[in-house]
């Protein structure tokens, strides 16, 4: 029986680690994903504009 208890814990762990690539893998793409991108373009571009503005103003 004390096998039973050694492999149950690794057990459990794989089935949960499968369980969490696969959630991870099915939320890849879809229909969020180019809303996704779209937000993250946005969010850069707001980050990247940001560092622009004060050099930009420093130099005129």
């Amino acid at each position: 029986m004390d096998y039973v208890a050694a492999l149950v814990p690794p057990v459990v762990m794989a089935v949960f680690f499968i369980g969490v690539v696969r959630v991870i893998v099915k939320t890849q793409g879809g229909a969020a994903k180019a809303k996704e991108d779209a937000a993250v373009d946005d969010a850069l571009a707001r980050v990247e504009g940001g560092r622009e503005t004060p050099a930009a103003a420093g130099d005129a």
